[in-house]
This record gives structure tokens, sequence and C-alpha cells, in this order.
């Protein structure tokens, strides 16, 4: 990818962002009508049309019903996706809206919308149009937050939600680059206001990169970074794999259903991070209220890592009382002198 952050995608370049998916059967795109979206399904459909056997593309747009513009927005994509002979498809977003936390609500029942057409079009990839300055966003977003390694990774070229494969092949590339490459095509495209709204944290943070970039923070900057910590992380990610595999040879003698045990010796001996992560996927495996916050489980790793340095400083005894229990996230957490255990919770009471 050239470094000429002005420059319009050409179709050399475009072929070499795509070149993993030209076996796929079906595609499907997110596109809201907004310049980075328009772009990808634009250049989708010239790289398709350059292959001799290309997948079946299918756009969507998703209305959310929070802005009258939404539809007109929506119809003109349709035009545009009839005009590159690309498939089209809007869905909505209905029902009620929460008063608060709005872009998470909606980008939560987006992604819903967008896994639902691609399982009843036969894909499994689903492309979004996020670019290099999004990835800084993104990453600025969670260092503001407290995120841990795995957060400050920001967004990956593909991942997993929803039973679908998410596809971002732009996160390289430059938001400029993609409105240079419509003004050469003269194809037009959506402004939406709220990506300028102050009262959305992102459009705030997004007002604040120019003088982040004057002191050498610029996105690509930043989008580095979150690279670089997605590098140490899938590192740690692999130890943790290699710990937990070798906790499982020292748990009990017998497999235990429905929980799975550590033991506390063994547990106590691993770094923090490897035992913090250890309790996060134990938790989120067999909790049943979503995924567990990394504030909470700190606090919760705090209290055993309290309990095991007193196990150690007493001295081990054949003692297999409970020296902690708790629950979070709809897991039950609990602490015997020889093994820490990870459980469902029972239901909490007036359930």
């Amino acid at each position: 990818m050239r470094d000429d952050d002005n420059s319009p995608i050409s179709a050399r370049e475009a072929k070499e962002l795509f070149a993993d998916l030209k076996a796929l059967p079906a595609i499907v795109l997110a596109v809201s009508g907004g310049p980075d979206s328009v772009a990808l399904m634009w250049l989708m459909a010239r790289w398709r049309r350059a292959l001799s056997h290309g997948p079946r593309l299918l756009a969507v747009t998703v209305d959310h019903g929070l802005r009258p513009e939404a539809a007109r927005e929506a119809r003109v994509v349709k035009e545009l996706a009839r005009a590159l002979d690309v498939e089209h498809r809007t869905l909505r977003w209905t029902g009620d809206k929460p008063r608060s936390g709005v872009p998470a609500a909606a980008r939560a029942a987006r992604y819903r919308l967008l896994a639902k057409a691609a399982r009843g079009t036969g894909a499994r990839h689903v492309l979004t149009a996020h670019t290099r300055d999004d990835q800084a966003e993104t990453l600025l977003m969670r260092l503001l937050r407290g995120s841990g390694i795995a957060g400050l990774s920001a967004m990956a070229r593909e991942s997993e939600r929803d039973g679908v494969l998410l596809a971002r092949p732009f996160l390289n590339v430059p938001k400029a680059r993609l409105i240079a490459t419509l003004n050469k095509a003269g194809v037009a495209f959506a402004d939406d206001p709220t990506n300028r709204d102050p009262i959305f944290t992102r459009p705030r943070l997004r007002a604040l990169l120019p003088v982040l970039a004057a002191e050498g923070g610029d996105a690509q900057s930043l989008a580095r970074l979150a690279a670089r910590f997605a590098r140490a992380n899938a590192a740690i990610e692999l130890l943790t794999d290699g710990a937990e595999r070798y906790l499982a040879l020292k748990g009990s003698a017998a497999p235990v259903r429905h929980a799975q045990d550590f033991d506390a010796a063994a547990f106590a001996a691993m770094p923090e991070e490897i035992r913090l992560r250890l309790l996060t996927r134990a938790i989120n495996r067999f909790g049943h209220e979503g995924p567990a916050e990394l504030g909470k489980v700190e606090a919760l790793l705090a209290q055993l890592n309290r309990a095991l340095a007193t196990r150690v400083a007493k001295g081990a005894t054949r003692s297999a009382g409970i020296r902690l229990k708790q629950t979070l996230a709809g897991a039950l957490v609990s602490l015997t002198q020889r093994r820490l255990r990870v459980e469902p919770a029972p239901p909490r009471r007036g359930r």
C-alpha cells in the first residue's frame, strides 16, 4: 500500500487488498452510504468484474431508525449497487431504542442484522470499511477507558462475531485515499452529521487527532501502536494456551463436568497476566451473564492473590475448607487449600 495518503486506490492495490477473498462463494458488504463503505462497494465491484468467477456480493444497508435521512441514504446506496451490478438489501433496526449508550446499541444491532443477512445468503464473511483512521480512534477510546493489552490491540483484520467472520480490508488504508478514489470515479456519498456530533465520544476524539498529529501521534503512528499491542497480545494468548494445558494436567484426577479446576499451587506460580487471562477465560466459559469486565476480574484476582499468599505463608495442609467464594458474570469462583474451581453460579433469588 502506498504512503501517499491522498491518492486513489488503483485496481492493482485493490487486487492485493482482496486477494484472500476471491475463492469465497459469497460476501456481505456493510454499506451505510458514507465514503468508506461506498468505496468498499465500488472497489469490490470493480475487483469482481476482473475475475473470471468471483464471489456473490450482497451490499447491506442498516437503517437504525435514528435519523430521518437514513431511508433516503439507503435508497441512494441501492441505486448505486444496481448500477454496479451488486445485490442490495436494506435492513431496519426496529423496536424501542435505549436512552443512553445509543452508539454501542446501534453497533450491536447492526452486526446482528449483518450476520443474519450473511447466514441467509450462505456467506461466511461480512466486510466492513473500517480505515486506519478508525483504528487510531478506537485505540484512543480504549486507552482512555483503561483497556488491557487485548483492548489496546484495537480492531483485528479478521474476527468472529455472531457466527460470521468480520473482515476489515482497509485497516491500513487512510480514509483520505477512499475519498480520493470516489472523487476520481465521480461517485457521490452521504455525510452523516452524527460523525461530527460532540455529544458522542468518537467525534470528540476525532477532533483531537490534528492536535495529536502535530505532536507525532497521527493516525499512522496510533495504528502502528495498535498493531504492536496486537502482536504482544497474540504472544501472551499463546502462553496462556500452554498454561491452561499445563494446569489441566495438574488438576483433579477425575475430569469434572461443567466446571474447571486449577491446582492452586500451580495457578499461584503463574505470572499475574497469565492468571488474569486464565481466570477470565474460565469465567466467560461457565458464566451466564455475558463477558466479565476486566476491572471486576482484576479485583477478584486480587482477592485470590491474597488468599493464595496466605496459603503459602501458612503452609499447605490437608484442609479442604473454602477460603474464598464469589460470583462474577454468572460464574461461581471458589478457592480451597488445594484447588481453584470455576463453575456456573446458581440462579439468583427472585429470578
